[in-house]
């Protein structure tokens, strides 16, 4: 690392990181279309009561639920990682469109709060779906910018975001079941 990419600082980091990103990417997709359509895989297997160890790519982590829904509790539920999913890539598109934009964000900070009825999930009540009839979003921006520059921000996020966007679409899912030997 040079001397001079170690004094940046975290906003000064991130501006580069940014502008490098969209450059790139604008460049690829100019050479080639079709590169900007992407496929992510991910992979899932079960351990214990109701957990499960995924991978995805070089990165693992575990998902559980509370004891109540009948596990151990040793990692978060799947719909809290769907909530931190949606915050985490929340806070991204903030930072890249602050970016595009030219809106100074300091910080930004999220707490969702997701609504579901367990009288779904359970099959006790069939008319109650069993995800989040709701969720809301606080972000919370540190900057010196206006009100109306933060709420043109926010469109922009709203518009953008691919995992807000999963929440407030549907999204067709195929599903298939083989079987495998037991063990």
């Amino acid at each position: 690392m040079s001397n001079a990419a170690s004094t940046l600082t975290v906003s000064e980091d991130r501006a580069q990181r940014l502008q490098e990103a969209g450059k790139g990417w604008g460049e690829r997709i100019s050479a080639a279309p079709q590169s900007a359509k992407l496929t992510f895989t991910v992979q899932g297997e079960g351990f214990d009561s109701v957990a499960s160890n995924i991978v995805s790519g070089k990165h693992t982590f575990q998902v559980d639920e509370p004891a109540a829904l009948g596990g151990n509790d040793v990692a978060a539920s799947p719909v809290e990682y769907a909530l931190g999913a949606l915050i985490s890539c929340q806070v991204v598109v903030y930072r890249l469109y602050a970016q595009n934009l030219g809106i100074q964000v300091d910080d930004v900070k999220i707490q969702a709060n997701g609504h579901l009825d367990v009288r779904g999930l359970l099959g006790i009540d069939k008319s109650i779906r069993p995800g989040f009839s709701s969720v809301e979003l606080d972000i919370q921006i540190a900057g010196p910018e206006s009100a109306e520059r933060y709420e043109e921000l926010r469109q922009a996020v709203d518009a953008h975001c691919p995992v807000l966007d999963l929440f407030a679409n549907p999204v067709p899912v195929r599903t298939a079941v083989s079987i495998a030997a037991a063990n």
